[in-house]
């Protein structure tokens, strides 16, 4: 979409969300809408609907992390009206309690989308039919895009020759115990690093 159509776009959702619409911005020539969690049915149907509009095919639906907020989720709708050539990008923001409505009954493409959001951010989702994980294991603890997320999880996984099967254990860090100085080797360290006796005389 050029960047002239975009506050034209704006204008047209604008009128046919009203109060719904918290807050907008054009950025890269595309329209970004921040809208009330609780009213993201009502959004997304009314972008379907909406004869100006026509928003009728669902592409992606993601999350986003900032830990710092008291809602700490984005939750992502990108939206696609080929009848139009336009697209479109729906935020709307969640904590770790408060369901989001399920968009299934207006879009059935993201069933698989919000599983995955559940998955990996926890975020949850009110109506929908089957919210369970979809990428991570059986027994996984935790939602590993989250930002507080240890980056090597807690549990590993690797097959046992012993025991002729995959086991589960809780990751140990034995790094964890070392004492790192993070000196600049292009400037050399304090000490005599091991092998460089004869280098330095020591």
């Amino acid at each position: 979409m050029s960047a002239d159509l975009a506050p034209q776009l704006a204008e047209e959702v604008r009128a046919a969300l009203g109060g719904a619409i918290l807050d907008s911005v054009i950025a890269y020539e595309e329209l970004t809408i921040l809208v009330d969690a609780a009213r993201i049915v009502e959004v997304v149907s009314r972008l379907r609907e909406d004869p100006a509009l026509r928003f009728v095919s669902f592409v992606d639906l993601c999350g986003a992390d900032y830990p710092g907020r008291e809602r700490r989720f984005d939750v992502v709708y990108h939206l696609l009206s080929p009848y139009k050539n336009r697209r479109i990008r729906i935020k709307a923001q969640a904590d770790e309690v408060t369901p989001v409505p399920s968009i299934i009954e207006v879009f059935p493409a993201a069933n698989w989308f919000e599983r995955e959001a559940y998955d990996l951010y926890g975020i949850l989702f009110s109506g929908h039919p089957d919210l369970r994980r979809i990428l991570t294991d059986y027994g996984f603890e935790g939602h590993p895009l989250r930002k507080d997320f240890p980056l090597t999880g807690f549990v590993e996984v690797r097959y046992d020759e012993e025991q002729g099967r995959v086991v589960n254990e809780p990751v140990k860090l034995q790094q964890e115990f070392r004492n790192f100085d993070f000196l600049s080797p292009w400037e050399g360290t304090d000490y005599v690093l091991p092998g460089d006796e004869r280098a330095t005389g020591a």
